[in-house]
């Protein structure tokens, strides 16, 4: 039965660690992905918020266009493809959508629909293309596009979003895990 999933681009599709080179680099930082225990990672490079905001700002496209894909996605997403509809959305801004376009023919991935909200509130987009279910990495994201859409949700574990989650809201390890979640799922 063909679905439409709504998919998160960074941290779900690139690799979740894909960030920290670049904060290494430009706060002279030597951490890890294990050294991300929240979202917010102003945290971890402690920086003013301003300050991260602006080096991240003048980063972003390089980030971008540089981040790894996360592994097994290619493989999943492919298959997915030909059976489902995928609607990329991500909190990316507007202005990386050329960027984004190019990171995915890059990468070999194909999709029926890319949408960049510029904003972390998912809910009412993933409203509006009627999505069936999300793939996602933040953890409050997650719960409200669960609970707002009563979609299920997978989660890819990360060490930032490790909160309690509601049932509806399912923890995947990796994508060949969120293939087999999916398989069930349809039935």
């Amino acid at each position: 039965m063909r679905k439409r999933f709504g998919i998160d681009i960074d941290g779900t599709v690139t690799c979740p660690s894909a960030l920290v080179p670049f904060i290494n680099k430009g706060f002279g930082l030597n951490i890890t992905l294990q050294d991300v225990k929240e979202y917010d990672l102003t945290k971890v490079v402690k920086v003013p918020e301003e300050t991260f905001s602006k080096w991240f700002i003048e980063n972003e496209p390089v980030i971008y266009e540089q981040s790894p894909l996360a592994e097994g996605a290619e493989i999943i997403l492919n298959k997915w493809k030909k059976e489902h509809e995928l609607f990329f959305i991500s909190a990316r801004g507007s202005h990386l959508l050329e960027n984004t376009k190019k990171w995915f023919s890059k990468k070999g991935l194909s999709y029926n629909h890319i949408e960049l909200i510029g904003s972390h509130d998912k809910v009412a987009t993933a409203k509006r293309h009627q999505v069936d279910i999300f793939l996602e990495d933040k953890h409050d994201n997650a719960v409200m596009i669960h609970e707002e859409c009563d979609i299920p949700v997978l989660l890819f574990n990360t060490p930032y979003n490790q909160d309690p989650i509601p049932k509806g809201v399912v923890r995947v390890n990796n994508w060949f895990e969120a293939n087999n979640w999916v398989k069930n799922w349809i039935g």
